[in-house]
């Protein structure tokens, strides 16, 4: 019987376990995957917490939305894909149905892609939640171009940095910030025009600095709390803020002053914002799978775990020490 990892009850790392399953038998619509790779994304931290934006309905709980491997069964209504195809899934289904932690993983046809051929099992699994999300934000959303400063907090990220190479794709000026000066020559390396050490450096004061008195146009941050209020004193008039996450645990608190000041948009965003409209999706897909493609993006991998590590892996996520993605091996 296939090892498929599920959480009993809510905790830290040691409620991952990998519990003996039968094999899951695709529906109407559905897709099972051998699984080669998984790639770990901070929202599993979180609902394995049972602090997500929503909670699993009952326990033991699937977890996982990432995951790379071989078309293993197609269940009736399916079309698009055969036996054996590499295939990787975008995050477009509720974790309270699917889960992709495990050595085999039932999807939705839908939120099934075959990704470019040079990329390698751990890479492509490496790339929907990263990309799909940044684009969202960015491309889809604010449409940046040429010249316009965008303020990507939390930059080491898979996120972040995927959001430092669609900046650069379109010749906008990517700021990257990071708590500590550990990661600044890594994010330097990836193309960040500059990087704010927020535990040591002033971010408006920085920002007005690398931008001349301006502020940034967009701010892209999963980090909210106390930051967001900093984020308003670093942003221009008329700019927009995504908030995409919650890392910060303190409360958020609004920057009211600021925003009527300026006139900004606070704006929240999250992936599914794309995903749950199939036109939307597709021209994300399309986005990501041609610069892919073109090798005008390349996943960045951290680390790489076994299966039955599973809780070391969400321990590494849970120190934020990564640059770039945790993928687990199986």
């Amino acid at each position: 019987m296939p090892k498929i990892v599920r959480f009993h009850e809510f905790g830290d790392a040691s409620v991952l376990k990998l519990d003996e399953m039968p094999m899951p038998e695709p529906k109407s619509d559905e897709v099972r995957i051998k699984v080669k790779a998984i790639g770990l994304n901070r929202a599993e931290v979180v609902f394995r917490e049972g602090m997500y934006l929503e909670r699993p309905k009952e326990l033991p709980s699937l977890i996982g939305y990432e995951a790379s491997g071989l078309v293993d069964a197609i269940g009736q209504g399916v079309s698009g894909f055969k036996a054996n195809d590499k295939v990787s899934s975008i995050p477009a289904f509720s974790m309270n149905q699917y889960g992709v932690y495990g050595e085999y993983a039932i999807v939705p046809a839908r939120a099934l892609s075959h990704y470019p051929e040079h990329l390698s099992f751990e890479e492509a699994t490496s790339i929907w939640m990263q990309y799909m999300t940044a684009y969202g934000a960015l491309i889809d959303i604010a449409k940046i171009k040429e010249g316009d400063f965008v303020l990507i907090s939390a930059a080491s990220s898979s996120v972040g940095l995927a959001a430092i190479e669609i900046c650069l794709h379109h010749k906008a000026i990517p700021i990257a910030t990071t708590r500590t000066s550990a990661k600044k020559a890594q994010l330097l390396e990836a193309g960040a025009h500059a990087v704010i050490v927020t535990d040591d450096q002033d971010l408006a004061e920085e920002v007005n600095k690398i931008t001349n008195g301006k502020g940034v146009n967009y701010v892209f941050d999963p980090v909210a709390g106390k930051f967001l209020k900093e984020c308003a004193k670093a942003t221009a008039h008329g700019g927009t803020i995504f908030e995409y996450g919650v890392l910060s645990k303190q409360p958020c608190v609004f920057p009211l002053f600021e925003s009527l000041q300026k006139g900004l948009t606070v704006r929240g965003y999250t992936l599914f914002e794309i995903t749950s409209d199939p036109n939307r999706m597709e021209r994300g897909k399309k986005y990501v799978f041609d610069r892919l493609q073109d090798k005008t993006f390349k996943p960045k991998i951290d680390k790489t775990f076994s299966l039955s590590n599973i809780q070391e892996a969400h321990k590494h996520m849970e120190s934020n020490t990564q640059t770039g993605k945790i993928v687990v091996t199986v």
